[in-house]
């Protein structure tokens, strides 16, 4: 049986360093043996269709290795599929739909995170901005956008998840991966 998957590249083609073109990501993961391969977006996100069998893990590791050998870096990964990620679109906390994609944002983690590892983040000094925990996701509502967001800095503090590998997308980018591995 074949699933479709969504591949979450973290922290590439950030200000001209760590360049991943889409077309060369596109062969790596050909060369891997996966099929129906799409990219979107230059941020790092893509669909692929595998008969492996292997789970999300062994794929994310897979793609890291090949990732390093083609392009001389490392890069965390995660892959997620379809089931996975229709379930973090349905399961949002908060009122998507009447808001703008730029102020909901899902943080994709490599594992599921206890609300105690964010205890040391006092969300009510950010407000209006706050967060929801979700299964191996953080819900992130910032009005301003993420760039402006200031709980988003709190939360990203290497300190409170170390060893996690942490990957945020935009409202519109999460409903894109739901799409994008629908069978």
């Amino acid at each position: 049986m074949t699933t479709r998957y969504a591949l979450l590249l973290r922290g590439i083609n950030v200000g001209g360093s760590r360049k991943v073109p889409m077309a060369a990501l596109k062969g790596v993961l050909t060369d891997l043996g996966h099929a129906d391969v799409t990219t979107y977006l230059q941020s790092g996100n893509a669909a692929f269709s595998s008969a492996s069998g292997d789970d999300e893990e062994a794929l994310a590791t897979a793609v890291e290795h090949a990732i390093e050998k083609h392009f001389g870096f490392a890069v965390d990964c995660l892959v997620r599929d379809h089931a996975y990620l229709t379930s973090v679109r349905d399961d949002c906390p908060f009122p998507a739909e009447a808001l703008e994609p730029k102020q909901l944002h899902v943080t994709y983690f490599s594992e599921r995170i206890a609300a105690d590892r964010l205890a040391a983040v006092d969300q009510a000094s950010f407000a209006p901005e706050e967060y929801r925990l979700g299964d191996r996701s953080l819900y992130l509502y910032a009005p301003d956008g993420l760039g402006r967001s200031k709980l988003a800095e709190a939360l990203a503090k290497p300190r409170l998840l170390p060893g996690v590998i942490a990957t945020t997308r935009n409202w519109n980018t999460v409903r894109k991966l739901v799409e994008l591995t629908a069978q």
